[in-house]
C-alpha cells in the first residue's frame, strides 16, 4: 500500500487487495523462479541481473491480471513496484533489527536443494580475504566492538590472530600471488614499466593479472587441489575461478557457481536498493566530511558513489552467495577476496566512520558465512586474512602543491614526462572482471567489461624523458635515456640536478638507486646506506622504516623491471602518516605505518607457525602446511 502510494501508475484497492497481490506473487515466485533460474541461468548472467528486474515486473503484472483490485500500469510501473517492495522490506529490517536475516536464511536453503554436494568426513577451509585491512585496526576495531564475529572467534578461543609482514610493494598484486602462488618475484609496485618491451604493467588489468600468473605459476598454488577462487586478482592455480582478474574472459566458466545468487527472486532486487542507498550514503558521508572540515581529505565524486556502490555492495553480494553455493558444493578449499573496506580506505580514512560501517558489514556476512556452513556437506574452517594494511596521511600533492612527475620534469635537461601520479582502480576493475567473467564469450557486456579496463597513461618515449609512476608513497621513475637499468652515476651525467632534486625535497623520505661501483644506494637527505652490507654514511635513511626495510629493498633491487630510481614518501614515526602520490587518503604501496602490517585469523587447532612471518610466500607456506593436514 505504502508503494502504491508513492509511485504513480500503480493502485490498489485496500489492504485486501494488497494482501492478495503479495500471496500471488509469493507463489509465482515459489512456483516459477527455480525453473527459471535453471534454465535461463545464462541469461540471467548475460544481462547481469536486468532480466532479473523484467521478471519480477512480470510477476508484477501477473498478480495484476489475476487482482482485481491491483491496477499497473505497465511493465516499467511493474519494475518500480518490484524495487519499491524491496526498498520497504530492507527498510522494515533494518528498523525491526532483523538486518539481512531472513534474507540470507532464504538464500542458504535455495543454495542447499540447489548446489547440495555429497557429504565428506575430510574437512574443508575457506579463506576471506578484508582487502587493505591492517593489523593495528582490526586490533582496534575488535576492541571498539566493530567486529563482533572475529571478537567472538578469538574470546571463544576457537581463533588466534597474527600478524605477517607484506613484501615491497604491500599492494594486492604482489601480496596475493606470494599468498596463492608462493612467489612474488618481479612484481615492483601496482603499476611498472618494462623498458625491454615499453608496456606499462597495471595491476588492475586483466590482461596484466593473467600475465603476472602465467609468469609465476608452477601449477601448484594454494588452491590447486580442487580449490575455488572468488573475485581475487589471480587464480592460486584454482580449476574453478569466478569473477577473478587472470581468468575472466576465458570461455566455459562455469555458470551454476552463480546459483547461490541468482536462486533467490529478491537477490537481484534489494542489491540495486541497497546499492543506491550505498551511493546516498556516501554522498552523505563526503558532505560530512566537508562540513566537519576533516583533514586529511580528498575529492569524492559521485562517479566514485556509483563505483563504490558496486564494490560494497554488488559485487560483495555477488561473491557472498557464491561462497555459500561452493559450501553446500562441499568445495575442499576456496579463497574470495572483499574490496569494499579498501575501496572506501582510500577515499576516507582508514578508520574513519564509513570505512568502519563497510568494515562491520563484512563481519556480519562472514558471521552469516559461519551460519551456513554449519549445514554444508562437510565441516568447514574459516581464516579471515588480509593482504596488506593501509597508512593515511595528507597526499604529496596537498603538501607542497605538485605532483612527483612534477619534481621529476623539472629537474629533468630535457623535461618530458610520462605517466601518472594514479588512482585506486582495483573497485572499477573488479566490476570488469565480473561482467567480462559473464560475457567471455563476446558481446555488450565484454565491450562494457573492456571499458573497465585501466588506462594506458605510460608510452615509450623517444629520446631524453622519463616514466613516473605511483604506487601509494612509492614512486617509479624509468629513465629513457638508454635501455637497460642506469646507474646512479650514468644518471647524474645525463641529468645532474635530478638524484640531487629528489633527496632534498621535503616530501622524500628516501631515494633508491644502483651505483656501478657501490651497489644499490639509498640516499637520504642527511646520509646514505648500502644495502649489501648495510654500510652507513651520516644518519640511516632507514631508520625510521623498522628492521625489514633494508631487506625488502634489496630484493626490489633485483627485480628484473625495477626502476632506474625508486622513491619513498616521508614518514612521520609519531602519527604514522604517509604522503602518497596518488591522491588518496588511504594507501599502500611503499615503506612506512601501518600498510605493510598484514593480519591472519586462523583456527587455533592449527599449529603455530614459525614466526615473525616475512613475506607473502612466508604465508603461502604456513598456509600450504596447514591445508595439507588432514
Amino acid at each position: 500500500m505504502l508503494v502504491a502510494a508513492l509511485l504513480p501508475g500503480v493502485r490498489v484497492q485496500g489492504l485486501a487487495a494488497s494482501v492478495a497481490a503479495v500471496t500471488v506473487i509469493a507463489l509465482v515466485n515459489a512456483l516459477l523462479w527455480p525453473l527459471l533460474v535453471r534454465f535461463a541461468l545464462r541469461f540471467l548472467l548475460l544481462s547481469l541481473g536486468v532480466l532479473a528486474l523484467v521478471l519480477n515486473g512480470l510477476v508484477v503484472l501477473a498478480a495484476d491480471a489475476v487482482i482485481g483490485g491491483l491496477q499497473v500500469a505497465g511493465l516499467g510501473s511493474a519494475v518500480l513496484v518490484a524495487l519499491g517492495l524491496a526498498a520497504v522490506n530492507v527498510a522494515v529490517s533494518g528498523l525491526l533489527s532483523l538486518d539481512d536475516a531472513s534474507f540470507y536464511h532464504g538464500v542458504i536453503r535455495r543454495a542447499e536443494r540447489l548446489t547440495g554436494g555429497e557429504r565428506s568426513e575430510a574437512p574443508g577451509v575457506f579463506l576471506l580475504e578484508i582487502d587493505g585491512l591492517s593489523e593495528p585496526a582490526l586490533r582496534r576495531a575488535i576492541a571498539r566492538g566493530d567486529t563482533p564475529t572475529l571478537a567472538r572467534w578469538l574470546e571463544q578461543g576457537s581463533h588466534r590472530l597474527l600478524g605477517w609482514e607484506c613484501d615491497l610493494s604491500c599492494q594486492t598484486a604482489a601480496s596475493q600471488a606470494g599468498l596463492l602462488l608462493g612467489d612474488n618475484t618481479g612484481i615492483p609496485a601496482f603499476r611498472w614499466y618494462e623498458k625491454a618491451t615499453g608496456r606499462l604493467m597495471v595491476s588492475s588489468s586483466r590482461t596484466d593479472c593473467a600475465e603476472i600468473e602465467r609468469r609465476l605459476s608452477t601449477g601448484e598454488g594454494l588452491l590447486a587441489d580442487g580449490g575455488v577462487s572468488v573475485g581475487n586478482l589471480l587464480s592460486g592455480d584454482a580449476p574453478r575461478s569466478l569473477f577473478t582478474f587472470s581468468t575472466a574472459s576465458i570461455a566455459g566458466r562455469p555458470q551454476r557457481d552463480y546459483l547461490g545468487f541468482f536462486a533467490n527472486p529478491y537477490s537481484v532486487t534489494r542489491t540495486v536498493v541497497l546499492m543506491l542507498r550505498d551511493v546516498a550514503v556516501e554522498l552523505r558521508a563526503a558532505t560530512g566530511q566537508r562540513l566537519r572540515g576533516e583533514r586529511p581529505r580528498i575529492r569524492r565524486t559521485l562517479k566514485y558513489a556509483l563505483i563504490r556502490a558496486g564494490t560494497t555492495v554488488a559485487l560483495r553480494d555477488l561473491s557472498v552467495a557464491t561462497v555459500m553455493g561452493n559450501l553446500f558444493a562441499g568445495t575442499r578449499v576456496g579463497y574470495a577476496t572483499f574490496f569494499g573496506y579498501d575501496e572506501v580506505a582510500h577515499h576516507s580514512g582508514i578508520e574513519r566512520r564509513d570505512a568502519m560501517a563497510v568494515l562491520r558489514g563484512l563481519d556480519g556476512h562472514i558471521g552469516r558465512l559461519e551460519r551456513a556452513a554449519a549445514l554444508a556437506p562437510r565441516r568447514y574452517s574459516f581464516v579471515v586474512l588480509s593482504d596488506h594494511g593501509q597508512s593515511q596521511g595528507a597526499t604529496f600533492r596537498q603538501r607542497y602543491g605538485h605532483t612527483l612527475e612534477a619534481v621529476v620534469r623539472d629537474a629533468l635537461c630535457e623535461p618530458r614526462t610520462t605517466g601518472s601520479a594514479g588512482s585506486a582502480e582495483e573497485a572499477r576493475a573488479g566490476i570488469g572482471a565480473a561482467l567480462a567473467d559473464v560475457a567471455a564469450e563476446g558481446g555488450t557486456l565484454a565491450r562494457a567489461a573492456a571499458r573497465a579496463e585501466p588506462r594506458r597513461e605510460a608510452a615509450t618515449l623517444d629520446g631524453p624523458g622519463a616514466v613516473v609512476l605511483a604506487s601509494g608513497n612509492l614512486g617509479l621513475i624509468y629513465l629513457t635515456d638508454a635501455p637497460g637499468r642506469l646507474t646512479l652515476e650514468v644518471i647524474d651525467a645525463l641529468h645532474p640536478g635530478l638524484v640531487p632534486a629528489l633527496v632534498a625535497h621535503p616530501g622524500v623520505a628516501f631515494v633508491r638507486v644502483r651505483s656501478g661501483t657501490r651497489g644499490a644506494l639509498v640516499l637520504g637527505p642527511t646520509g646514505s646506506r648500502r644495502l649489501v652490507d648495510g654500510a652507513i654514511a651520516g644518519e640511516d635513511p632507514l631508520a625510521p622504516f623498522g628492521p625489514n626495510a633494508a631487506r625488502h629493498l634489496l630484493r626490489h633491487d633485483g627485480f628484473a623491471n625495477t626502476p632506474d630510481l625508486l622513491v619513498n614518501s616521508t614518514f612521520d614515526p609519531e602519527t604514522g602518516e604517509v604522503a602518497a602520490f596518488e591522491e588518496l587518503v588511504g594507501s599502500h604501496g611503499g615503506l612506512g605505518g601501518p600498510q605493510s602490517q598484514a593480519f591472519a585469523l586462523v583456527p587455533s587447532e592449527w599449529p603455530a607457525a614459525p614466526e615473525p612471518i616475512v613475506g607473502a610466500a612466508a604465508m603461502h607456506a604456513a598456509l600450504k602446511t596447514w591445508l595439507a593436514r588432514p
